[in-house]
C-alpha cells in the first residue's frame, strides 16, 4: 500500500505569503505517482491532480500560478488569500499498488495585525464617579484577541472595569484618582501580536 506522512497537520499562513503543505509517502511501487490535493468543502474542490511533477489538465482560475507539486507529493501555495484557509486532503495513488495512501493538512490564513491605538471616547478631564471608555483600533489583522494593560501590567477584571464581549473596548466606572496612568492594549492573531504605543 501507499503510505503516506504529513510532516506538520497544522499550519499557519500569512496572506499575500506561501504555505508548504508538506507530505511523504513510501511505495513498494517505483512508478509515478497520481497526487490529488482537495480542499475540504460542502463539495470538495480539486486544487490539483498531477502525475509527479506534471500537472493534469487545467487548474482552476483562482489557482493559476500559484500551484507547484513536488515528486514527494507536497503541495506548494503561493500568493496566499484569506479564502485558501481550510482542510486540504491529498490522495496519492500507484497503478501497481491497489492501496490508495491519504492524508489531511489544516491551513490557516491570517493577515498580520497592524499597530493598535487606544482611542479615548470622553474627555480627557473627568469628574471624579463619571466612567471612561477606551477603544483599542487597529486597521488590519484578522481572528484578533485583545488584552488591556495599565501602566505597562496587565488589567485584571475588577469590580468597575467593563470590557465589551470583543474585550476591543474598556470602560472605567466610577472614576478614581488611581486611574490615572497610562493604558495600552495588546492585539494577537496566530501569526503576530502588537501593542499600542503608550
Amino acid at each position: 500500500g501507499v503510505n503516506i506522512t504529513s510532516l506538520e497537520t497544522l499550519i499557519r499562513g500569512t496572506v499575500g505569503g506561501e504555505a508548504l503543505l508538506s507530505v511523504r509517502y513510501t511505495s513498494t511501487s517505483q512508478d509515478p505517482p497520481v497526487i490529488k490535493w482537495q480542499l475540504k468543502r460542502d463539495k470538495p474542490v480539486t486544487v490539483v491532480q498531477s502525475i509527479g511533477t506534471e500537472i493534469i489538465g487545467n487548474l482552476r482560475p483562482e489557482y493559476r500560478d500559484r500551484i507547484l507539486v513536488f515528486e514527494n507529493g507536497t503541495l506548494l501555495l503561493h500568493n496566499l488569500r484569506l479564502s485558501d484557509e481550510g482542510t486540504y486532503e491529498v490522495e496519492i495513488s500507484i497503478t501497481d499498488d491497489t492501496f490508495t495512501g491519504e492524508s489531511s493538512i489544516e491551513l490557516t490564513v491570517d493577515e498580520p495585525i497592524s499597530k493598535p491605538h487606544v482611542h479615548m471616547l470622553t474627555s480627557t478631564v473627568l469628574e471624579l464617579t463619571e466612567n471612561f471608555t477606551l477603544n483599542c483600533t487597529h486597521e488590519t489583522g484578522t481572528k484578533t484577541t485583545y488584552g488591556w494593560a495599565k501602566g505597562g501590567h496587565p488589567l485584571l477584571n475588577e469590580t468597575r472595569l467593563l470590557l465589551s464581549p470583543d474585550q476591543k473596548v474598556l470602560t472605567i466606572t466610577r472614576v478614581q484618582m488611581v486611574d490615572d496612568d497610562i493604558y495600552s492594549c495588546m492585539v494577537e492573531n496566530p501569526i503576530s501580536s502588537m501593542r499600542s504605543p503608550p
